[in-house]
């Protein structure tokens, strides 16, 4: 009995390149060809009256940059995901939903110094109806345009954390890409998963920088001067000029008390560098973006309760201090500061905790004045 494999190896889907005498081609293609007999059997013997669901292991490394076309705008993509996606859709399933699972650790023996699983994803679908509608690449920009801000709001207000969005921000907008048989490039030939994926992540990224005309031009300057230099100085004149177009100037930054200006070089405070004592109430200069670095510093210095008092007293600020945080870590991720945009990340993962702490603290809150 001791001869019997107690799991069946050589049956199982995976794309190991030792299996195959070490080719990553061979192992890629038996492992796209498994999925699509797979998928073919499973919309084959799917109820519509259910949902099928698919859990999936993602790869964060496993990454390429793909460009949405038109302007030649680069947009980062996952080749897991568009195996996976690819397979579904040429199956004849509509993806419904997405949710990431943070069940996996960084730290098991497995992952140790490889590209190892990331997170769990959670794919929803339903069979896709025999007679979908065919649709241009416009039609579906439009309404991906349309359509995905409402569940990108609604993603936001759930609290989702910021390093899970985009990935589940996918569900809603392949739910757009895969209700169409096809949809058409301007040359007429079908446009392909990758492409479909980088048109959703754009539409994120313009859902998120839109979200800026909502804060005050302090704020509005520290997000622009963030993305190009994130922590680094920089040169008075490119603050200076900068300034003007947000409708703010140096001076009053530096007066927000969120940037220094010595010797013809400005940069952003660390937000280590904040008073510890901070009351918005008081604050004459009321910024979205110092309130954001103070919550994170009151939560990493001194717990939860504090932050929750905290937010409590930001009254009206505290919506544009959450959507703010995605931003941010937004920025962060597309530019490499993992430190940083853990950060983020933390505040908004810590948000639903931290507001039912703030009910619980008897009194009214202080609100300060924004504009």
């Amino acid at each position: 009995m001791f001869r019997t494999m107690l799991t069946p190896k050589y049956e199982e889907l995976v794309a190991t390149p030792y299996r195959f005498g070490g080719s990553r081609d061979k192992a890629r293609e038996h492992f796209e060809q498994g999925l699509q007999k797979t998928f073919r059997q499973m919309r084959e013997k799917a109820n519509p009256a259910y949902p099928v669901t698919v859990y999936y292991a993602f790869k964060q490394a496993e990454t390429e940059r793909a460009s949405t076309g038109g302007g030649g705008n680069q947009s980062v993509v996952s080749t897991g995901w568009e195996t996976m996606l690819n397979g579904l859709v040429e199956a004849g399933f509509q993806i419904t939903g997405t949710w990431p699972m943070r069940t996996e650790l960084s730290n098991r023996p497995v992952a140790s110094g490889t590209n190892a699983l990331a997170s769990s994803i959670v794919l929803v679908c339903r069979p896709r109806p025999a007679g979908a509608p065919v649709a241009t690449r416009r039609e579906l920009l439009s309404a991906l345009q349309r359509q995905l801000p409402r569940a990108l709001k609604s993603l936001q207000r759930s609290s989702i954390a910021p390093v899970d969005l985009a990935q589940a921000a996918i569900g809603p907008g392949m739910a757009i890409f895969s209700s169409y048989s096809k949809v058409l490039e301007a040359d007429g030939s079908p446009m392909g998963v990758r492409t479909a994926l980088a048109l959703i992540n754009q539409v994120l990224d313009e859902y998120l920088a839109e979200q800026e005309g909502e804060y005050d031009a302090d704020t509005r300057w520290a997000l622009a001067w963030f993305e190009q230099y994130g922590m680094r100085e920089g040169s008075f004149g490119d603050a200076e000029t900068l300034s003007k177009a947000k409708n703010t100037s140096v001076e009053g930054l530096v007066a927000a008390g969120i940037l220094s200006a010595r010797g013809g070089k400005v940069r952003l405070l660390d937000r280590r560098e904040y008073p510890v004592d901070w009351d918005p109430a008081r604050d004459n200069r009321l910024t979205v973006w110092e309130a954001v670095q103070h919550m994170i510093i009151t939560l990493e210095r001194s717990g939860e309760e504090a932050a929750a008092r905290l937010l409590k007293e930001l009254g009206v600020l505290a919506e544009p201090v959450r959507e703010l945080a995605y931003r941010l870590f937004n920025i962060c991720e597309r530019n490499g500061w993992s430190g940083e945009a853990l950060a983020y990340n933390a505040l908004v993962v810590a948000w639903p905790g931290l507001l039912e702490l703030a009910a619980q603290i008897p009194g009214a809150p202080r609100q300060g004045q924004l504009f």
